[in-house]
């Protein structure tokens, strides 16, 4: 290796692991498995350097425990259904599978010179019908199971693309695409029934120890359990009575109003019999469903001239509005308002004129609430004024308790258990994604497909030249005979969220051709993910639907027992972030630019024709401003293994690290110095003797221990500070030829997971048996842990005046005798006798003259 050329070692060694199939995974019983997973990409068209530190550190983990004797299998798929394949078909008169396969080419291709150590044989896509047909016989499983109904649900539509969008892709109230007003449309929608597994969830969250403690407390709050009152308003009318479910049960006594959903029973009979109340209601309709859209958005209200009857209270009459942000899914759809202790009911309140009454004070303060309203943590004690259940001075805690025990002893009310988890709608008026495997039939009604007939295939003649979805409009695909009476039936053109794609794909990579979801074989061996990586914003909803998903396969008898929480380890890792470059465009637009068309000087930036550019130091890299940095131009100029080190060295895993250039070269030049320090060992005569060799073989002992620890707690960029420190100390050794040798060989091992390519140089170049990725790891000795000799600090008086270095395991006499002799002692001395010799064995010499 007359010098490091990275672009003819990489390939050289990649296609040398490939032949010999290093990284293809096998089960086998008489070793320990171990199955390291990143959350797979959305084939977006090029992935950038936040792909290329996500996959690097799972490929340190696979390497590391392939390493260690483990069976290891490392995947890779695609995530590869959604809205941005039609959204580019529609843009471009093309078909979303093109697009979306010539994606997966593309970052294949990217992805493949990074020399991770994939077993690509089982990739996939979940657009492949292998995939989805697979997913479709679940869903069939699972409605056997009693976990898939039907039912007639409130969801955002976007009235010019004419479908269903998902709370995420609705922005500031229009649709993401068509920048529509997004309407709430009640639409019959198919769920799973994951409510059902709300206290298992929550439970379970305590066996996640290997979990990032911020992400199980996240995943409780979205099931968000709850104990409260549910008890019903009697109407003065003689209605029906309101029934409402309320977690704040002790500020009744401060009740203004009842506020109904606009999709509430009472508001929808009085919609029928009502043009103002229709107005109304279709006012509200034209809002999102979205959380945001509901909090952020303007409140409304409908006094419906409705009154009902304070429970403790029958001469206290309360109004009942309808509102619009109350949620029918949620509790019963209504609600009692207490404005003095809740922002929103505060709010509302002060819009409409309407009463605004304390149910209790601060110690020792009682203002009236004026625009804000009093919300003290339910842990401090407040004082309560005329509390039913007869408290003064108690904490929001004990009077909740107080009053579910009081309605319950006095028969208006019970104490209820709810959770903020709501089922899961899977329902999509879209083509690209998973067709639902049922048909219906006037005779039959809702029938599910034979399994035999599967995958039902997405037909491809298909176009976008109109609104809405193409399924509905497909007659020899939508018309089809009913499985159960043979008459003529339709398909359900509805497709799958692809959140269901993603909720499960971890199992089908432990036998990805298996003609059954899972061989259960092979996921009794491969299960559970020993290491999951990904980023924390599917902290949610991908994990909490995957952890469901899990579960509804064990029910069906797709996953073992042990599988139900399918993620023994997970890792959420920090971003890749570079400055943003950007000048004025068209009508006073930001134009932002790729940091190649950038040239950096004294701390600014110019475009080639001398414009200055505005810079956006450290944003999270993204497409859409162009401060993405291209893998493929990182490995052309530097390798590979560069861009490996770098984004695992600059700072710890789980937090950002900045791309710069300069941080680039400089990994690069590292990389160069232990190669040219390889060449020069290798060059050695060797029978060279040397001084130093134990000190080194020390310090390599050393490198491994660390390293070795780094790795197993995920401080990589700990254990990339340790290999700097070791280089510096060979580069710096008079040792003789063998120990360099080892010493260099073990500096390849321990940086092969890092940078694999000029580690197996090294490897191969020092003599080594056979393929680097395929050795054992290093082992450090214990024996070379330990020091043989110590520094003492000398203290004269308290005050340090020399130190004493001397073996270990010195008696105490002999350090005395030592310390007596030394000069500075001797000076402090002079030529008395200490009053005080303390010697403190392998740690500090007190003198005191």
């Amino acid at each position: 290796m007359s010098r490091y050329t990275a672009s003819e070692i990489e390939p050289k060694w990649q296609a040398a692991w490939e032949d010999a199939g290093v990284f293809t995974a096998t089960r086998d019983e008489a070793k320990e498995k171990y199955y390291v997973l990143e959350m797979f990409p959305y084939p977006s068209g090029r992935i950038h350097m936040g792909h290329v530190r996500n996959y690097t550190m799972g490929d340190v983990i696979a390497r590391y425990k392939s390493s260690c004797g483990f069976s290891v299998l490392h995947p890779m798929g695609w995530d590869a259904f959604g809205m941005p394949a039609e959204n580019a078909a529609m843009a471009s008169g093309g078909h979303p599978k093109e697009w979306t396969y010539n994606n997966i080419a593309t970052m294949r291709d990217q992805m493949k010179p990074l020399g991770l150590s994939i077993d690509w044989s089982r990739e996939f896509a979940t657009c492949d019908p292998e995939y989805y047909g697979q997913q479709q016989s679940m869903f069939i499983d699972f409605m056997e199971k009693g976990l898939v109904y039907r039912k007639n649900a409130v969801v955002n539509w976007d009235p010019v693309d004419m479908t269903v969008l998902a709370n995420e892709q609705v922005e500031n109230g229009r649709g993401w695409r068509s920048g529509a007003l997004v309407e709430r449309r009640e639409l019959t929608q198919w769920f799973f029934k994951i409510s059902d597994f709300a206290d298992e969830l929550l439970e379970a969250l305590d066996t996640l120890e290997d979990w990032p403690a911020k992400v199980r407390l996240m995943q409780e709050n979205w099931i968000g359990k709850s104990r409260g009152l549910q008890f019903a308003f009697e109407r003065t009318d003689g209605g029906e009575a309101i029934e409402v479910y309320t977690t704040r049960p002790d500020t009744l006594m401060g009740a203004s109003f009842v506020g109904i959903s606009p999709d509430h029973p009472i508001a929808k009979a009085l919609e029928a019999e009502r043009p103002d109340v229709a107005e109304f209601v279709a006012e509200c309709r034209k809002g999102g469903t979205t959380e945001e859209a509901i909090e952020t958005g303007e409140k409304l209200g409908f006094d419906t001239g409705i009154r009902v009857k304070h429970p403790l209270n029958p001469d206290w009459e309360l109004p009942v509005w309808i509102a619009n942000f109350i949620l029918m899914d949620y509790g019963t759809g209504a609600i009692f308002a207490c404005p003095a202790h809740d922002q929103r009911d505060l709010d509302f309140c002060r819009k409409y004129d309407l009463p605004v009454k304390n149910a209790f004070f601060l110690l020792g303060d009682d203002t009236p609430v004026a625009d804000e309203a009093l919300v003290p943590p339910k842990t401090e004690k407040v004082r309560w004024v005329d509390h039913f259940a007869g408290l003064t001075e108690a904490t929001g805690e004990e009077a909740i308790e107080a009053a579910v025990d009081f309605a319950e002893k006095a028969g208006w009310g019970k104490g209820v258990t709810k959770y903020r988890l709501r089922d899961w709608g899977l329902s999509r008026q879209r083509y690209w994604g998973c067709p639902i495997p049922v048909v219906h039939c006037d005779a039959c009604g809702v029938v599910p497909e034979k399994k035999e007939n599967l995958p039902i295939r997405l037909p491809d003649d298909v176009s976008f030249d109109k609104p809405g979805n193409p399924l509905d409009r497909h007659p020899t695909w939508r018309d089809c005979a009913c499985p159960s009476c043979g008459a003529p039936a339709k398909r359900e053109t509805d497709t799958m969220d692809t959140f269901v794609d993603s909720s499960w794909y971890f199992a089908r990579f432990t036998a990805p051709r298996a003609k059954t979801p899972t061989d259960l074989a092979e996921a009794g061996y491969w299960m559970n993910v020993d290491q999951y990586i990904g980023g924390i914003e599917h902290a949610i909803l991908h994990l909490l639907y995957s952890r469901f998903f899990a579960r509804a396969m064990h029910l069906c008898g797709h996953l073992p027992e042990k599988s139900k929480e399918p993620f023994n380890a997970l890792f959420t890792q920090g971003m890749v972030t570079h400055a943003i470059y950007m000048t004025e465009g068209e009508n006073g637009r930001p134009k932002y630019h790729y940091p190649e068309e950038v040239e950096l000087r004294d701390g600014k930036g110019f475009l080639a024709d001398g414009t200055e550019v505005k810079i956006v130091p450290s944003a999270k890299m993204s497409k859409s401003k162009n401060n993405v940095v291209d893998p493929l131009n990182i490995i052309s100029a530097f390798g590979a293994d560069t861009a490996r080190w770098f984004v695992l060295s600059d700072s710890p895993p789980e937090r950002d690290v900045e791309w710069t250039a300069a941080g680039a070269e400089a990994a690069a030049k590292h990389l160069n110095r232990v190669a040219n320090l390889s060449e020069k060992i290798a060059a050695m005569d060797p029978a060279a003797q040397g001084s130093g060799d134990e000190d080194l073989l020390r310090a390599m002992h050393k490198a491994i221990h660390g390293v070795t620890q780094d790795i197993e707690s995920f401080g990589f960029n700990a254990a990339i500070a340790k290999l700097y420190g070791f280089t510096s100390t060979l580069a710096k050794s008079k040792a003789g030829a063998a120990a360099q040798k080892a010493a260099i060989t073990a500096l390849a091992q321990l940086m092969s997971p890092f940078t694999p390519h000029l580690a197996e140089e090294i490897w191969a170049q020092q003599g080594g048996e056979g393929l680097l990725a395929q050795a054992p790891w290093p082992k450090a000795d214990p024996a070379m842990l330990v020091e043989d000799t110590v520094t003492l600090p000398i203290q004269v008086n308290g005050k340090r005046r020399s130190e004493l270095k001397v073996a270990r395991d010195l008696p105490k006499e002999e350090v005395e005798k030592l310390a007596l002799a030394d000069e500075a002692v001797v000076k402090a001395l002079a030529g008395g006798q200490p009053k005080k010799l303390i010697v403190v064995p392998g740690r500090i010499i007190n003198v005191v003259v």
